[in-house]
C-alpha cells in the first residue's frame, strides 16, 4: 500500500479527540474555515471542514481515496450533527440519550459503470463504511441557523465505528439490490439510463440505506437518517435488542406471514390468550390500542416493551400502526405523521433535501389489520386479519408530498400565511373555544385539496408556542388522509 499523506496512530487520533470534546467549533477552528461563511448564510459541510482542517490537518477532498490512515487502515471521516428529538424537547430536561441524527449521511456516488463490476467487499461503498471516524456536534438550536452560527455548536462525541457482522450483512443485501437493478438495466435495455430513474422503486426493500437525489441528478448512496440515529444513540449508551436471524425485510415479512397463517380469524381476546400475553382492561372494559404492539413484540420473541427498542426496527424506520376496518374494508382515521420544521423551510432547501422528502422516502409502516363485527364492538372482539407493509413510492412523493411541501414553502417564503376567525354558519358569529378565545383557521393545504395536508395540534387555544410570519399558532403537523391509507391498504396483499 502506498504511503498516505495523512497517516496517524490510534493514540494520536485519540489524543486529538479527547482535546476537543465539549469545545465549540469556533474555538477549534484554528485554520479559519469559518472565514468562507462571511456573507453566505448557507455553506454546506462547514462543521466537517473545521474538523478536517483544524483537528486532523488535511484539506477537504471529494475524491474516492480514504480520508486518513490510522494504524495502517483506511479510515473515512464523517462529521455529523445531532439534535434532540421532538419528543425529548417536550421534557423538562434532555440527556445525551435523546440525541438523534440531524439528517441522512451521504456515503458515495452510485456509479453505474463501476458498480456492475464490483463485489460488496471490494466496492467503493463498503470501503467508505468499513472503518469510520465519526465526529458528533450538537446542533443546539430549535431553529435553523446561518452557517456562521455553527461556531457556537459543541463537539459532543467522537468514535471509531465498525459495523457489526449483522449490520454488514444488511448493508450488503441493500447494496446488492441496487447493483443488481443496474446490472439488469444494462443487460436487458438498449438504453439503461431510461431505467435509472426507477431506482427509487427499491425503497421498500432497502433496510439501512437509500439513494438520493433522483436521476437525472447523479444519485448517491446514503445511510438512512434512522440508521445514523441508531449509531449515535448506541454511542451515547442506549441499548437496542438484537433479533437473531432478522437481517432483511423478507425476514420480517416471513415472521408476519407465518403469524397470519396461524392466527388469522382469531379475536384479539383469543389471540392474547393464545400468545400468553397478560393484559388489563381500561375503564371502558376494553384493552388499549397498544395491544397491537404487544402482539407484534411477542411474535418476534422480543423482551422489549417498544418496537423502537429493537435495533432492526429502529434502523429501518419501521413504525407499527393498527387499524380497524368494517367488513366492507372501509373507515380509517386521518393519521398524524410529523411536526413541520418551519426554520428549515425558511432556508428554501431543495425538495429532496427537505424534511418532507426524507420522512416519506425513509418511513415504512407495518399495519396490523383488525375487522370489527359491528360499530359498537370492543377491540377485544375485533378479528385479526393480518399484516400489510406500506411505503411511499416516487409517484406519491413527487405528486402529493411535493404539493404539500411547495404549498407550505410558498406561504412561508412569500408571506402568504393568513389567519381568519371561524364564523358559525348557524349564528353568523365567531365560534368561541373552550378557553374563551375565538376559533381561527390558517390557509395551509387542507385534506380536501391533497391527501397530504397540514393541521395544527395543541393543548388549548391559549397555548400557541409557534410563531410563523408573525402569526402565533399551534405546532403544525403533516397528516395523511384516512381514505388514502385505506385505499393503499386495500390495494396491497397481506404479507
Amino acid at each position: 500500500m502506498m504511503e498516505h499523506e495523512f497517516s496517524y496512530t490510534s493514540k494520536e487520533i485519540n489524543d486529538k479527540l479527547s482535546s476537543i470534546i465539549n469545545e465549540t467549533l469556533g474555538d477549534i477552528d484554528v485554520n479559519n474555515a469559518f472565514d468562507k461563511t462571511i456573507g453566505k448564510p448557507k455553506v454546506t459541510g462547514i462543521a466537517g471542514d473545521v474538523i478536517e482542517q483544524s483537528v486532523l490537518g488535511y484539506p477537504a477532498n471529494s475524491d474516492q481515496k480514504p480520508d486518513i490512515i490510522v494504524d495502517g487502515k483506511n479510515v473515512e471521516v464523517k462529521t455529523t450533527g445531532v439534535k434532540y428529538s421532538t419528543k425529548a424537547l417536550k421534557k423538562k430536561k434532555q440527556t445525551v440519550a435523546d440525541f438523534e441524527a440531524k439528517e441522512p449521511m451521504s456515503v458515495t456516488a452510485v456509479s453505474p459503470e463501476k458498480i456492475v463490476n464490483e463485489t460488496f467487499d471490494d466496492s467503493n461503498f463498503w470501503h467508505k463504511l468499513e472503518n469510520i471516524l465519526f465526529f458528533y456536534y450538537h446542533y443546539d438550536s430549535p431553529t435553523t441557523v446561518k452557517s456562521w452560527e455553527y461556531k457556537d455548536f459543541k463537539v459532543v462525541g467522537a468514535e471509531f465505528h465498525e459495523f457489526s457482522n449483522a449490520d454488514k450483512e444488511r448493508l450488503k443485501q441493500d447494496w446488492e439490490k441496487v447493483r443488481d437493478f443496474i446490472i439488469d438495466a444494462q443487460k436487458n435495455y438498449s438504453d439503461p439510463t431510461t431505467r435509472y430513474p426507477l431506482l427509487g422503486s427499491l425503497r421498500k426493500e432497502l433496510l439501512l440505506i437509500d439513494t438520493a437525489p433522483k436521476y437525472p441528478n447523479p444519485p448517491r448512496f446514503r445511510l438512512k437518517r434512522s440508521t445514523v440515529t441508531s449509531i449515535i444513540q448506541e454511542y451515547f449508551g442506549k441499548k437496542f435488542e438484537k433479533l437473531p436471524q432478522i437481517d432483511s425485510f423478507s425476514d420480517i415479512d416471513k415472521v408476519l406471514h407465518n403469524a397470519t397463517q396461524k392466527y388469522r380469524g382469531l379475536t384479539v381476546e383469543e389471540l392474547l390468550k393464545r400468545l400468553n400475553i397478560k393484559y388489563t382492561l381500561n375503564t371502558s372494559g376494553d384493552v388499549n390500542k397498544n395491544v397491537a404492539e404487544k402482539i407484534m413484540l411477542k411474535l418476534f420473541g422480543s423482551n422489549a416493551n417498544k418496537l423502537n427498542k429493537i435495533d432492526i426496527f429502529q434502523k429501518a424506520n419501521l413504525t407499527l400502526k393498527s387499524i380497524v376496518q368494517t367488513k366492507k374494508q372501509t373507515r380509517t382515521e386521518d393519521t398524524k405523521l410529523f411536526p413541520i420544521d418551519f426554520d428549515e423551510i425558511g432556508l428554501d432547501p431543495d425538495f429532496e433535501e427537505s424534511q418532507f422528502y426524507t420522512y416519506f422516502s425513509e418511513k415504512q409502516f407495518i399495519f396490523v389489520i383488525f375487522e370489527e363485527p359491528d360499530s359498537d364492538a370492543k377491540l377485544l372482539k375485533n378479528k385479526f386479519l393480518g399484516f400489510k407493509r406500506v411505503s411511499f413510492d416516487d409517484h406519491f412523493i413527487d405528486n402529493y408530498v411535493h404539493k404539500a411541501w411547495t404549498h407550505t414553502k410558498d406561504l412561508v417564503l412569500n408571506d402568504g400565511l393568513v389567519e381568519e376567525i371561524v364564523i358559525s354558519k348557524k349564528t353568523g358569529r365567531p365560534i368561541i373555544n373552550k378557553a374563551g378565545t375565538p376559533r381561527t383557521k390558517l390557509n395551509f393545504i387542507k385534506s380536501s385539496e391533497n391527501p397530504i395536508f397540514v393541521r395544527g395540534s395543541g393543548k388549548d387555544s391559549k397555548h400557541k408556542p409557534l410563531q410563523v410570519n408573525g402569526i402565533d399558532m399551534y405546532a403544525q403537523w403533516i397528516w395523511i388522509k384516512g381514505s388514502t391509507i385505506n385505499e393503499m391498504l386495500n390495494n396491497l396483499d397481506y404479507i
